[in-house]
């Protein structure tokens, strides 16, 4: 049973998030989906609060697990949970990262990583990061449909009063819109 885990800020989470999920669960064939809201990111500062965070996480991808994550790094969390063939599910840009994350072949040790790729990140930058890793058979790159879509601008348009429809899950907007999110940036 392989269990995808999908971690992040989701200040908001938008509908290039839940494609990269969706696409994530045909590809792999996922048997479930743990979606991980982190608490305190240690790698961004985040100003919402992390239960009004974790309700937006909850309105994106209704029937998966979704939870908070108090774990300020991956290595934490997978070190903290018994999980079952964990499937780390992470965008082409932190792929490029990965080698700064702490413990990155303790990751690969613990977990297998899927990387959405998406145009803009080219596959030489993509290689590079792969050849710096200790254990890059451990690491599968999987195509997505490209999403115009960042939450921090996502965030600037509610901000302005600018509509959001399309970027985000209906029942995201929703949220937002019942939390009063966003509006006194």
């Amino acid at each position: 049973m392989t269990t995808g885990i999908f971690g992040g800020a989701f200040d908001p989470p938008h509908m290039g998030h839940v494609a990269l999920a969706r696409e994530a669960k045909r590809r792999f064939g996922l048997d479930r989906l743990v979606v991980l809201v982190a608490e305190n990111p240690e790698h961004k500062q985040v100003d919402t609060p992390a239960e009004d965070r974790l309700a937006l996480a909850r309105a994106a991808f209704p029937g998966d697990d979704v939870r908070l994550d108090e774990h300020p790094r991956t290595v934490d969390m997978l070190r903290a949970a018994d999980w079952e063939d964990p499937l780390l599910l992470v965008g082409a840009d932190q792929l490029a990262d990965f080698r700064h994350w702490r413990e990155p072949d303790a990751v690969l040790d613990m977990a297998r990583v899927a990387v959405a790729t998406r145009p803009g990140l080219g596959l030489e930058e993509l290689s590079n990061a792969l050849n710096e890793l200790g254990r890059p058979d451990r690491i599968e790159l999987f195509p997505i449909e490209p999403w115009p879509v960042a939450s921090r601008e996502l965030r600037n348009r509610v901000a302005r009063g600018e509509p959001i429809d399309g970027l985000v899950a209906e029942a995201v907007a929703e949220e937002i819109a019942r939390r009063g999110l966003y509006r006194g940036m």
